[in-house]
């Protein structure tokens, strides 16, 4: 009997430490939210010698935890690149674009020491060439230094593009052929 007994009060101790321990305050998950700012204007033509387009849907967005405002995720910058190759005989070749933030006083703007350096990568295949009247799409998704979202900070955004231009030609080539009897 008294085996049952050790048994049943090993089981007793062990649900109450389970239990009494599983019972303490149970902790609350942060609420995250997106806070966006907007970019004015959200639209802008853009010209880089034979090459011109649009930047449109321009936003900045951070992630921040409610309540505490503590930056969850650092400022990024979105928007949509759109390039054309306006040449009449050359490609181009978009190598990279750079992407400097200009504050009011004409200096730029630094990002965080932790923070990449903002850089448009044309890297999906097709993108990075446009021949003469071509168009390119390309996804802004840069960081964004958190100095610029005070308000009169920033006074622009400097896109410089790196590109590589190169004669286009189209000739035609003929040569005689026969066609021999089918079997």
């Amino acid at each position: 009997m008294s085996k049952w007994a050790g048994v049943a009060a090993l089981i007793g101790a062990v649900a109450v430490m389970t239990l009494g321990c599983a019972q303490g305050p149970v902790a609350t998950a942060a609420m995250v939210e997106d806070k966006t700012y907007t970019v004015t204007p959200a639209s802008v033509t853009v010209k880089a010698g034979i090459i011109t387009g649009e930047v449109t849907e321009l936003k900045v967005m951070e992630r921040v935890e409610q309540g505490s405002n503590r930056v969850v995720s650092p400022a990024k910058l979105t928007g949509t690149l759109r390039l054309k190759n306006t040449s009449a005989n050359q490609a181009v070749r978009l190598v990279a674009g750079k992407i400097l933030y200009i504050g009011a006083n004409g200096r730029p703007i630094e990002l965080e020491d932790s923070r990449t350096e903002p850089v448009v990568k044309f890297t999906t295949y097709g993108s990075e060439r446009l021949d003469p009247g071509q168009e390119g799409t390309q996804s802004l998704d840069v960081e964004f230094p958190a100095e610029a979202l005070k308000a009169k900070t920033l006074k622009e955004i400097r896109l410089a593009l790196a590109y590589i231009p190169s004669p286009y030609r189209e000739e035609s080539i003929n040569f005689i052929v026969s066609i021999g009897a089918g079997k």
